[in-house]
C-alpha cells in the first residue's frame, strides 16, 4: 500500500470551509480514480496546518493518478486559502493498525524522523515490535501508522486518539517514549505536531 501527503498552510480562518470541501467534494471524486482506497485528513486550526493523505492499493496506480489529481488538490489548496504551493511526498504505508475506528472529536499527533537509508527496513521491524506495543497500551488510542520514504530514509508516524482530552493525557508518556525508541532505533526526530482529525476514511486493511 502507498500513500501522497499534501501538506496546506491554510488560514486558520479557512481550516473549516476547506474541510467541507474536501468531505463533500474531493472525496467523491476520489473514489472513482482507479486504485485510490480512501483518505485522511489532518488540521491544526491554531497554525493552519493541514495535511490531506490519499491511500492507494500500489505504487503504479498512485503515480498514474498524479495528473488526474493535481487540479482537485490545487482547487482544495484555494479552499483552504493556501499560502504558497501544497508540499506533495509520496510514501510506502508501512504499518496500518487500528484498534478502534476514531469518531467526532478524534486527534492525532504525527512525528517525523530521519534514518539511514540502508536501516529504514530495520527501522520498520523495531516500530513495529517495540512502538507499537506502547502506543496501544495507551488510554484512548485509535490507530496508528508509518508512512516510509525508502530512498532518503524518512518516516513519519501517526497515532490517533479518541479525544483531545486523551492525546493531552499521554503527551508526557509519549515524549518519554519517544526518546527512548528514537535513540535505540538510531532515528532523529525532525519535526512533531499535534492536530484534529477531521476527516478518516481509509479503506486500507491492516499492516502489522
Amino acid at each position: 500500500m502507498y500513500a501522497r501527503s499534501t501538506t496546506i498552510q491554510a488560514q486558520p480562518s479557512s481550516v473549516d470551509a476547506g474541510v467541507a470541501h474536501i468531505r463533500d467534494d474531493v472525496m467523491p471524486r476520489l473514489q472513482e480514480v482507479d486504485g485510490c482506497v480512501g483518505l485522511s485528513l489532518l488540521a491544526d486550526k491554531q497554525t493552519g496546518r493541514c495535511i490531506l493523505t490519499t491511500a492507494w492499493e500500489t505504487e503504479e496506480a498512485m503515480r498514474a493518478s498524479a495528473e488526474q489529481i493535481r487540479p482537485i488538490r490545487d482547487r482544495a489548496a484555494d479552499e483552504f486559502g493556501g499560502m504558497g504551493d501544497p508540499m506533495v511526498e509520496e510514501w510506502e504505508i508501512a504499518v496500518l493498525h487500528r484498534d478502534h475506528r476514531s469518531g467526532e472529536g478524534a486527534c492525532a499527533r504525527a512525528t517525523w524522523v530521519q534514518l539511514p537509508p540502508d536501516r529504514l527496513d530495520q527501522g520498520i521491524e523495531f516500530y513495529k515490535a517495540s512502538v507499537l506495543p506502547d502506543l496501544e497500551a495507551l488510554d484512548g488510542f485509535c490507530s496508528a501508522s508509518l508512512l516510509v520514504d525508502h530512498a532518503s530514509g524518512r518516516a513519519v508516524s501517526c497515532a490517533s486518539f479518541d479525544s483531545l482530552e486523551a492525546m493531552e493525557r499521554s503527551r508526557e508518556r509519549v515524549t518519554a517514549l519517544k526518546q527512548e525508541k528514537t535513540r535505540e532505533a538510531g532515528a532523529e526526530e525532525l519535526d512533531e505536531c499535534e492536530f484534529e482529525l477531521r476527516l478518516a476514511h481509509l479503506r486500507a486493511p491492516e499492516l502489522v
